[in-house]
Parts: C-alpha cells; structure tokens; sequence
C-alpha cells in the first residue's frame, strides 16, 4: 500500500491579527526603516520584524529587500502599500470619524438625497434654505430622479433617504407623509371657466388636458376620477415637469389639473381649488426599513418635521390677484 504523507502548511507569526501587520508594514514602508517604525508604534523592533516575516508569509511574497540597516519596498511591496494605507488609515481613524458622524457637533458631513422634479422645486429649496442656516457647514446633495429610479437608490443605500409622494408602499419602505397640497385646475386667462368661482367636474369635460406622462401617478389619478363620473379623458398634450405644463396651459393648449405646491403667485393663470373631485397629494420622507442615518442625515429629517407648508400656498394671492 502506497504511503500517504500529509503536509502541514507551517504555522506563521501573529496570524491573527492581520491588521497590525499591515500597520507594521506601512510604518516601515514610510520610514524606511525597522527601528524608527517600531518607535512610531511604540514596539520592539524585534516585534515589528516578526510582524513583517508574518505578513511575507501570508502573501507569500518578498516586500522588503534588506540592505543593512536600509531597507527598500519590492514591486511587490509597493503594490500592497498602494492598497493597505488606505485601509490602515480608515481603520486608525474610524473611532474619530464615527464619533463625528453619530455624536458629532455637525461642523462637516452630507445628506444625500433623491427626489423628484416637483419635490425639488417646491418643496425642498425651503427645507434646504432653513438647514443651511443653521448648518452651514453640511453638504447637501440631490439627485433629481423619477419615483422608481429614487427606490433603487434607496435600496442600494445609494441614497439617505428620498423626499417624494408616494401611494403605495412597499414592503422594505418607509414612508412618513408631512406634507399634503390640495389640487387645482389651472386655465389660461380668458378662458370660459374662469368665469366659474366653483368649478364641477363636468364643467371639465369639454377640454382637453395636459398632463405628465402616463407613467407618473398623476395620469393615473385623473383618469380614475373622470371615469368614476363617467366622463370623456382627453388628453392633448402629454410632457413632464410642471412649469413646462403651465406654459403650455398659459398658451391655451388645454386645462390641467396640479398639486397646489407648483402655483405661484406670478404665474399668470386662473386656479381653481378641486379638492372636492381629487385627492390631495402628500409629500413625505422615503427611507429603507433599517437603513441607519448619519448625524447629519438625521437632523435634516427632524428639522424637515418642523417647517410647515401651507395646503395651497399661493392660492389666496392668486384669488385676490384676479
């Protein structure tokens, strides 16, 4: 019968500590020399060369060549000091930077955030206005994406967090609504219904609308309440973002129906509340179950719960204006 040897890979030095060999070897890498990194990190210089063989050993590699008491980084050596100090320094300086991040006194940090055209325009350039104030020094980033394009940001952490409407929920997802805005028509002015101080449904019927495309929840909204009274859905014109549809509406294309966040006192059109035929839109925070917030993140969601916005902000200038 064939003997079988068994081989034994052999037991190396300060295996399991893997991060102290690679503090080690930076150490040496940048002094160019055992000594003076041993003082560096407060060892022998015997333990610093016990952590360098250990590591050699690991990577089975050659880092060092040692000439007396000079020593100089191999090709090899170099292409591991290239991808260990970033991660030695991120490791030494990690306490440091999560006591920042979490119980920092907020003097740096970002909020990264997704949100839509109406969100950003409307709603956000005020929440961001009262946080720069009092947070000067916060880095705020948006990312102006659709609803779907914002949840898989959310999803791959990509994001802190969303500012948006939504309708339904998914499962993983948070959704704390702040903010709701009742819904208008808005006409040209001249047009026949602004003769109307209340405006019905069916007085709707004639025109035609413009309105965001069909895949944002707008369409949907508004085909579901002209067919609940059976009524004709004419749309005319079909493009995205809210300050091109009132130009459109101002060039007497066709009647829309809004959110009452995108009216301005300036704009020159006639609006009509109709909240008593469409549902107001709610405006809120989206955030992954479980996604744990920076510092920064967070004070931003609590100041955003202090701002208020009024349901239709402009709607009492736009009235008296007419």
């Amino acid at each position: 019968m064939k003997k079988i040897e068994m081989t034994h890979k052999p037991l190396k030095y300060y295996k399991g500590n893997t991060l102290k060999q690679l503090r080690a070897f930076c150490a040496v890498a940048r002094t160019g020399k055992m000594v003076d990194a041993a003082d560096e990190l407060f060892l022998s210089q015997s333990a610093i060369s016990l952590q360098i063989k250990a590591l050699e050993d690991e990577m089975d590699v050659i880092l060092f060549e040692r000439r007396g008491p000079q020593i100089q980084l191999t090709p090899d050596g170099n292409k591991l000091l290239d991808m260990a100090t970033p991660l030695v320094e991120g490791m030494d300086s990690l306490k440091e930077r999560y006591d920042q991040d979490v119980r920092g006194n907020l003097d740096s940090g970002k909020v990264v955030i997704a949100a839509g055209e109406s969100a950003i325009m409307y709603i956000l350039p005020k929440l961001i206005s009262t946080f720069r104030g009092l947070y000067p020094k916060i880095h705020v980033e948006l990312h102006n994406v659709t609803g779907r394009e914002g949840l898989t940001m959310i999803r791959r952490d990509q994001v802190d967090f969303a500012v948006g409407s939504m309708f339904d929920t998914p499962g993983d997802i948070n959704y704390t609504p702040l903010y709701s805005f009742d819904p208008a028509l808005i006409m040209p002015v001249g047009h026949a219904l602004a003769e109307k101080t209340q405006v019905k449904i069916s007085d709707l019927a004639p025109y035609g609308l413009i309105l965001p495309p069909r895949r944002l929840t707008t369409w949907g909204m508004v085909d579901r309440v002209y067919q609940r009274h059976g009524m004709p859905f004419n749309v005319v014109l079909e493009v995205g973002g809210w300050e091109v549809i009132k130009r459109y509406v101002e060039l007497d294309f066709g009647i829309s129906i809004t959110t009452g966040i995108c009216l301005r006192k300036t704009d020159p059109l006639i609006s009509r509340r109709m909240s008593e035929y469409f549902p107001k839109r709610s405006y809120g925070i989206v955030q992954r179950r479980g996604r744990h917030l920076s510092l920064a993140a967070r004070v931003f969601l609590e100041n955003m719960k202090d701002v208020s916005m009024p349901d239709m902000p402009y709607m009492t200038e736009l009235v008296k204006h007419q």
